[in-house]
């Protein structure tokens, strides 16, 4: 298990179009992949699940995995939040 916090950078948080961004790229990994936002836990291939959420910028996430390429999955996404979705 691979587990590291990010603070998501883009102003509207994880709605809709950067969500969606996120959960394709997760999609990628054979790994399970989970997002924890206090205490909450979703799977981060489920957009429903990542919505539920609510997450809005400035807020810190954990990004967890765990399998065959649970490291990389992590480092990745977490790139991926850090780089505000391109927003």
């Amino acid at each position: 298990m691979f587990v590291k916090d990010v603070e998501v950078q883009n102003q509207v948080g994880l709605h809709a179009r950067p969500a969606t961004f996120f959960i394709q790229k997760a999609n990628e990994y054979r790994s399970s992949i989970w997002v924890e936002k206090e205490e909450r836990r979703v799977n981060a291939k489920s957009l429903l699940g990542v919505l539920s959420l609510g997450i809005v910028g400035g807020t810190t996430i954990k990004i967890i995995a765990d399998g065959a390429d649970e490291q990389q999955a992590v480092e990745d996404l977490v790139k991926l939040v850090e780089s505000g979705f391109s927003e």
